[in-house]
């Protein structure tokens, strides 16, 4: 009897971590193969692979953090902004999505979004949200990509949606990684 409740959770749990695994969100769009130098991506607020401070989060002003952006390429016509959580329960959470961004555009102002369209979160908000995980430390990537093509989407469009058009726009692309943990 009590070896098959053994069995039986170990399936459940078996079954649990399958789906949790097929449900994350890891569409990401391809790079041409011929892309350029990479898009360098920083923050005066921290480093890559640096900690958050918590005023861009949730335990904090939960406002957008600056961010320096250079290596565009000439060629460039538009610019997309997707940062997201792969450490998040379940799936990659999505906390800021903004497209057709100005090619030349070098700086985004703390607490601004860039000029462009902006695309729902996971939170169903077309804002950014800031970093809020529920334990342990998480990383969230700030990614710049470089299209050689303006997305025709409407704003309020899904990561999906934007990962599906800029297929085979990417010039190249570049990303600054934060990590942040709740105290």
């Amino acid at each position: 009897m009590r070896l098959g409740f053994i069995l039986i959770a170990t399936a459940i749990v078996i079954v649990f971590v399958s789906w949790l695994t097929a449900k994350r969100d890891t569409s990401e769009p391809t790079l041409n193969t011929n892309a350029p130098a990479t898009v360098v991506v920083t923050s005066s607020a921290f480093t890559n692979n640096g900690n958050v401070p918590a005023k861009y989060t949730c335990d904090g002003q939960n406002t957008s953090p600056p961010l320096q952006i250079s290596g565009q390429p000439a060629n460039a016509k538009g610019l997309a902004l997707i940062m997201d959580d792969p450490d998040a329960p379940g799936r990659t959470y999505t906390h800021w999505l903004v497209w057709n961004i100005p090619p030349q555009t070098s700086t985004v102002s703390e607490g601004q979004s860039p000029s462009g369209a902006t695309g729902q979160n996971s939170a169903g908000q077309s804002i950014y949200t800031g970093p809020c995980p529920p334990s342990g430390t998480h990383r969230y990537y700030f990614r710049v990509y470089a299209l050689d093509a303006e997305l025709t989407l409407a704003a309020g469009s899904s990561k999906s949606d934007v990962v599906n058009a800029m297929s085979g726009h990417v010039l190249t692309q570049g990303e600054l990684i934060g990590r942040y943990r709740r105290q």
